[in-house]
């Protein structure tokens, strides 16, 4: 499949973040809009007030992998505990057709009514970009064909997604504080001892939240459980809701043989402007988010590859530029979350016209200065009362 046109969201006027390219799934007439529900989504509540809400583009036909996959098979050949721990993680990466479903299951409000449950699709490729003893980078790469209405020509949307980073035994996580602000706190010694921490990055690589937990392995079931902590509102929320300010809640990601699957458990929570949850009724919701990867074949993400090669330099500027930022245990405040105040442009900007060879000194000169740009107070803001 050749692309016949490749379309860099961040300055697509058409989208104004990333997840907009995550805002689409198989077309639905108005007359089974109605009748689509979730197993679990109110069913009692009459009519299709409850059908998933999400777009109504459609991808082009993907082919599904139908023997387990390489990283699978490497996965159940490994014998210790570090070496299937480390086989788990790498088995994230490849090339995916990937859905995504939130639900809310229950209400905490005498006010409570309940929200459309939430789907979309995407296909992207997941790089490991780093691949050390005791740690591991994934960065996800979105590459999606989209065949208009007219179904006559077929349209690509490239973007840099999300990133996670997993380290054994961790000293210390990046933990949200609340409004724009994030912190890198110690973890215990009892919490770290056998266990990898999993750190999620926003596409223009500032933090979003962390978790620690344990690989769990028994025979042929793989599994991460994270810790809970507190993360920012996804935009599949802020741009419908405004009566809750973040989530608190786990991972679960568990390898399969054809890929792998993420679950959440989210509370959302009503937090004071000092970042701590309302005293009286913090919570207003419970939801449940099932992310499923599986692995497809022969599909075109050759621009994902020419993209990576082209931007590595800037993005490993950048990584260390952020990083830098926390090692020195200050707290860190954006001006605003990254896609909802587009802090995320003048970085893929520079993606866009990054040299093959660029200048290392200037380069890291340059990325200082457009993340400074990122910030709305002094990187040496004081870290008395810092805990979360």
């Amino acid at each position: 499949m050749i692309m016949k046109k490749t379309i860099f969201i961040a300055l697509s006027a058409i989208c104004i973040s990333v997840a907009s390219a995550y805002e689409t799934k198989a077309s639905e007439t108005k007359s089974d809009a109605g009748t689509r529900q979730y197993t679990f989504a109110w069913k009692f509540i009459d009519g299709d007030s409850m059908a998933p809400r999400g777009g109504s583009t459609n991808g082009i036909p993907v082919t599904l992998a139908t023997a387990p996959t390489k990283a699978w098979t490497t996965l159940q050949a490994a014998s210790s505990a570090s070496e299937k721990d480390h086989a788990a993680i790498l088995a994230m990466a490849g090339e995916y057709r990937v859905s995504f479903d939130f639900i809310e299951v229950a209400g905490f409000t005498s006010e409570y009514k309940p929200s459309k449950p939430y789907q979309s699709w995407g296909t992207e490729k997941i790089y490991a970009i780093e691949d050390r003893p005791g740690f591991i980078s994934l960065q996800h790469v979105l590459v999606m064909h989209i065949k208009p209405g007219d179904g006559k020509r077929v349209q690509s949307m490239l973007t840099k997604h999300w990133r996670q980073d997993w380290q054994f035994e961790p000293k210390s996580q990046i933990v949200y504080l609340g409004p724009h602000r994030w912190q890198q706190l110690p973890v215990s010694a009892a919490l770290a001892a056998g266990s990898w921490s999993q750190t999620v990055y926003q596409v223009d690589d500032s933090p979003r939240y962390s978790g620690v937990g344990r690989w769990l392995h028994q025979g042929n079931y793989s599994s991460w459980q994270g810790s809970e902590g507190l993360r920012p509102l996804p935009r599949r929320e802020w741009t419908v809701r405004s009566d809750y300010q973040a989530l608190l809640g786990t991972n679960r990601h568990t390898i399969t043989p054809s890929g792998w699957v993420q679950e959440e458990q989210n509370n959302k929570v009503a937090l004071a402007d000092n970042g701590q949850l309302h005293a009286k009724s913090p919570v207003l919701a419970r939801e449940y988010g099932f992310n499923r990867y599986e692995a497809i074949i022969g599909s075109d993400f050759s621009a994902g590859d020419a993209y990576m090669v082209k931007t590595a330099a800037l993005w490993q500027a950048v990584r260390s530029e952020w990083a830098l930022r926390f090692n020195t245990g200050n707290r860190i405040s954006l001006k605003a979350a990254p896609d909802q105040g587009a802090l995320y442009l003048p970085l893929f900007a520079r993606a866009e016209t990054i040299s093959a060879d660029p200048d290392a000194t200037k380069l890291k000169a340059e990325v200082k200065e457009l993340i400074d740009a990122y910030l709305s107070a002094p990187a040496n803001e004081s870290t008395e009362n810092s805990k979360p």
